[in-house]
């Protein structure tokens, strides 16, 4: 695991919204829809983009960039799919996440649905998703790019930026401020810690705040 990786996992969502926002980067947030389908709820790692839409014939080569995307991807990945909110058909199952976690993968994040949750619950891999169906995807949506720039929620996300999940939602991080991001979080998220300590002293909030700014 990277260096970065194992920094990330150690924080939460809502400190890295922050310092993004303090950066400028405003618009790095998905949906509030997104939420862990599994009991294993936080994920972190290396985003791997794949484009999904809806087609209403099977196609010839079923599967064909799904699988594609997962032979490509790497250990510290994880899977990011576009699939323009559809709730028609389960994107991802038990077999996929077999696959991926054996190759070091680090979980599965989009904006469609899962099924499986009975055998997902019983694995370690986080899967983030809009919903849950037992309908199958082959014939309902199908991937058509992967590894290419993809939109979701008004977040523009690329292969390579950083990613991070847990019970508040999922934060998107570029890659090109992932180490300011880094340094800056872990700061934040220790003055966090002072300020709770004087909170839970019964110290006015107005007196923290004007000690540390942080609310």
């Amino acid at each position: 695991m990277s260096i970065s990786i194992s920094v990330l996992e150690t924080l939460y969502t809502a400190v890295v919204a922050d310092v993004l926002d303090s950066l400028g980067h405003r618009q790095q947030i998905l949906g509030a829809d997104f939420r862990a389908m599994t009991s294993a709820n936080r994920i972190s790692g290396r985003v791997f983009t794949a484009k999904a839409q809806a087609v209403n014939k099977i196609p010839e080569e079923p599967y064909k960039l799904e699988m594609a995307a997962i032979d490509a991807m790497k250990s510290g990945d994880v899977l990011v799919v576009d699939a323009d909110n559809n709730r028609e058909c389960a994107f991802w199952g038990e077999l996929l996440s077999t696959a991926c976690k054996a190759k070091g993968v680090r979980g599965a994040v989009m904006n469609t649905c899962t099924r499986d949750l009975w055998a997902l619950e019983k694995m370690d891999f986080p899967v983030f998703a809009i919903g849950s169906t037992p309908a199958d995807s082959k014939g309902r949506i199908d991937v058509t790019t992967i590894a290419q720039p993809i939109t979701i929620d008004g977040v523009h996300i690329k292969n390579g930026d950083y990613l991070l999940g847990d019970s508040d939602g999922v934060v998107i991080i570029p890659a090109e401020a992932l180490d300011q991001t880094l340094k800056l979080a872990k700061e934040k998220a220790s003055s966090e810690n002072s300020v709770r300590n004087d909170l839970s002293r019964g110290i006015p909030v107005t007196e923290v705040f004007a000690k540390h700014g942080i609310l």
